[in-house]
């Protein structure tokens, strides 16, 4: 899966990368919809963490379409709200 995070560029994830995120950003998710600020915000950190780690950075001249967007690691829980509200809870399919 290609991951690419605003403002910052792509990453390709493997299977075993987003189950790892699956745990994590339902975790986001819930933050979200609850309005936890501090949740949120270590939720998000989390999965930087996991994507910038895990996953293979991609040059920027790598123009495959990106399965998944992700804001930037700076938004803050109110425009988050928008943005996470079609947000799949399950990025593997069974």
């Amino acid at each position: 899966m290609i991951v690419r995070v605003a403002n910052e560029g792509q990453y390709e994830l493997k299977d075993s990368t987003l189950r790892k995120l699956d745990e994590i950003d339902n975790a986001l998710l819930d933050a979200v919809e609850q309005g936890d600020a501090k949740s949120f915000r270590e939720a998000l950190e989390a999965v930087m963490i996991v994507i910038r780690g895990e996953g293979r950075k991609l040059p920027d001249t790598d123009l495959r379409e990106s399965t998944l967007i992700l804001p930037p690691a700076d938004i803050t829980l109110d425009e988050a709200r928008d943005l996470f509200r079609e947000y799949p809870r399950e990025l593997l399919q069974s």
